[in-house]
């Protein structure tokens, strides 16, 4: 017997807007019988299969330490480089640049309430 991850909750000082950075930076969207409004105190989003999805509950207090769970991610198509700016524009905060000369390593970011994520190479870059 094992168990199933239902969904993934993360803290928010703002839950809708959570949701929304999170939607555009990978592409899920929510439950259009159920949709997330500003002011909700639980938003959840949702990839197209439903397989994967985020819950992002209000809370009272903000963000104190470094996160002790975090996602890493790797573009679905392009470069890590290119992936970065287009995260950067939705607002991204860069953390820590992790990149070496070689074109290996990693970025990391934190999302609009400061909880930190990292910006992997494409799997087209790992089979250079």
């Amino acid at each position: 017997m094992t168990a199933l991850i239902s969904h993934t909750s993360f803290d928010s000082l703002d839950a809708f807007a959570q949701s929304v950075f999170w939607g555009e930076v990978l592409g899920f969207r929510e439950d259009s019988s159920d949709p997330n409004r500003p002011g909700d105190e639980e938003c959840m989003i949702a990839s197209d299969d439903g397989s994967q999805r985020l819950l992002f509950i209000e809370v009272p207090d903000a963000k104190q330490i470094k996160n002790r769970v975090h996602l890493d991610l790797k573009p679905a198509e392009g470069t890590r480089d290119r992936e970065l700016q287009r995260l950067l524009a939705l607002g991204a905060r860069e953390v820590a640049d992790r990149r070496l000369a070689d074109g290996t390593g990693w970025v990391v970011l934190a999302d609009p309430e400061g909880n930190e994520f990292c910006i992997l190479r494409s799997d087209a870059e790992r089979e250079r």
